[in-house]
């Protein structure tokens, strides 16, 4: 199979989308918002908005924590709750809102055991200093344990935005280090994640399994998703939703999922 190619966000017909599709996914960092930074307040209060209409999921290489100061802590009690789907670390998680107990409730979480977990931490380290990977002065972190998902970043978990962009533009420094990392931990799934990480998860547990299991939990066909990222390359980790067949959205940050949201709100709305 070549190539697929989602649309251009400013190419679409959104009335003929609206008509189409039953759920709209999104991918985080570079999409709803800056590297691990909150979302503004615009796009908050659209992708709020967007909650009345239509499910929404946000599906993010990032670790709960992250979805949980980015996204909800800036939509607050403006969403509807009741429709929000979200799958951190890649999908490897899946966690909605329980309206009874009023909190978020985890409904699965796919584990590393402890045995994968120590020898993709060995394969990063290893493989990231023989390629010159490995920087010497980083901002935070460099390999973190999610349980379900190890990520590698490589100027550290706290990097400025801008020091991250510049890194790695073109990616290959990123597809270097996972198909060696790749090589080493067969049984293992390892993929291209944000501008400086690579994230290994178990086998099988991608953006497609993600969007795969929310048309499951939903109802729905796939091709009745939506997905809006950033990274929709064959390089990039949201070209498995791509791939999966959902009806995807590339855009280049934010600003142009903003628009997006407010176009897909006029037309769901009618």
């Amino acid at each position: 199979m070549g190539e697929l190619t989602p649309m251009a966000w400013d190419g679409i017909d959104y009335g003929e989308l609206a008509a189409r599709i039953r759920a709209v996914a999104f991918d985080l960092d570079g999409t709803l918002a800056r590297s691990k930074q909150p979302m503004a307040r615009p796009i908050a209060g659209a992708f709020a908005r967007l909650t009345h209409l239509i499910p929404v999921a946000v599906i993010s290489g990032g670790r709960w924590e992250l979805v949980d100061s980015q996204v909800l802590a800036m939509v607050g009690d403006a969403s509807d709750r009741s429709n929000l789907h979200l799958m951190p670390t890649s999908g490897t998680q899946y966690v909605r809102w329980d309206a009874a107990a009023g909190k978020w409730h985890t409904v699965f979480r796919h584990e590393l055991t402890p045995a994968q977990r120590d020898e993709a931490i060995a394969s990063l380290e290893r493989r990231a200093r023989e390629l010159g990977s490995w920087e010497e002065n980083t901002w935070g972190e460099r390999i973190e344990d999610r349980g379900s998902q190890i990520t590698y970043s490589a100027l550290g978990q706290q990097a400025p935005v801008d020091a991250k962009e510049a890194w790695d533009p073109d990616g290959s420094k990123r597809k270097a280090l996972a198909e060696a990392c790749q090589r080493d931990l067969p049984d293992l799934s390892v993929r291209a994640g944000g501008s400086t990480s690579v994230d290994i998860s178990l086998k099988g547990i991608d953006k497609a399994y993600a969007v795969r299991k929310l048309a499951s939990i939903l109802g729905i066909e796939v091709p009745q998703i939506c997905y809006i990222g950033d990274r929709m390359g064959p390089e990039g980790n949201d070209y498995p939703a791509v791939q999966a067949g959902t009806a995807s959205i590339h855009v280049n940050g934010p600003e142009e999922t903003i628009e997006c949201i407010e176009r897909l709100c006029e037309h769901l709305a009618k």
